[in-house]
């Protein structure tokens, strides 16, 4: 397993191994490395002979006053984490200074979704999605994969970026892997670590509320607002949780629906703070076809 820390040397490497043939995959991550990282890895290599992980804590999708400088950073357990797998070919795992010549303020070429990035995490993290496209698409640049890997569990992310994949035809493969949980529902995040005990066993209610919505729309019901009133309910039952938002959107234009359409796809999605903890969740579903409309 390769470390690499410098853009031109990941571009050499990706260069020379598509001469070879390979195929590449890319997984992107910030590091802190949970299972649920683990198994995007496993499924790019499912799906490639060239594995790239990177990991990059990236300064521009962090608004003023969120965690970017207390965000765990564990380079070297997370090398020991992705030796161990076995398969892992290359760990591109760049300074700010790499991906930003002259510091993020001086950056002036940014890639924006328009218009998907209005509500759930959007809604409250002003210019949060446009470092997300803006450095996917500088990885992109120096990692050169046929496919990239991404988790579902951020699933407003996945659909900007595959849009975005879409509308700038970079001909690379987006793959989405499901949510990985604890035994208990909890979907994995590099921040549960900062809960406390209490706010661990309340935080089980996120899972709680979009497995109820999802419930409720493969059952029949087409009004997101009974939906978004199951969810309220499910996390009403954590006494210090603090609902920042609990929506339903259309998984293509990411904009509220009022009434679920039969056949087409739909997100329910929360996120909610313990303390300065914040979590989020979601649940994709669609409104079985034979439904009628009501």
């Amino acid at each position: 397993m390769k470390l690499i820390q410098t853009v031109p040397e990941m571009q050499a490497e990706a260069d020379r191994r598509r001469a070879e043939g390979r195929r590449l995959a890319l997984v992107p991550t910030m590091g802190a490395l949970h299972e649920g990282h683990l198994a995007l890895v496993r499924e790019a290599h499912r799906h490639a002979d060239h594995v790239t992980v990177s990991i990059f804590v990236n300064p521009t999708q962090f608004a003023p006053g969120e965690d970017y400088e207390q965000y765990p950073r564990t380079l070297a357990a997370d090398l020991e984490q992705l030796e161990r797998l076995g398969f892992v070919d290359v760990v591109f795992a760049p300074s700010p200074a790499a991906m930003y010549p002259g510091g993020p303020a001086r950056h002036r070429t940014w890639v924006t979704v328009e218009g998907l990035d209005e509500h759930l995490c959007g809604r409250f993290r002003p210019g949060h999605f446009r470092g997300v496209t803006t450095v996917v698409s500088k990885l992109f640049l120096a990692c050169r994969p046929h496919v990239a890997v991404f988790g579902r569990k951020d699933a407003q992310q996945f659909l900007i970026l595959r849009r975005m994949v879409r509308d700038l035809n970079f001909g690379i493969e987006l793959i989405g892997v499901p949510t990985v949980r604890e035994p208990d529902g909890l979907a994995l995040s590099s921040r549960n670590v900062y809960l406390s005990p209490s706010e661990r066993a309340q935080a089980v209610v996120l899972s709680r509320a979009v497995s109820e919505a999802r419930r409720l729309a493969e059952t029949g019901e087409q009004r997101t607002e009974a939906l978004v009133e199951a969810m309220r309910r499910a996390l009403a039952q954590a006494p210090d949780a603090r609902v920042q938002y609990a929506e339903v959107v259309d998984t293509e234009t990411l904009q509220p629906v009022e009434k679920l359409e039969p056949g087409r796809e739909a997100l329910a999605a929360v996120a909610v703070f313990f303390g300065q903890t914040r979590l989020i969740d979601n649940a994709f579903f669609r409104i079985p076809s034979d439904v009628r409309e009501g």
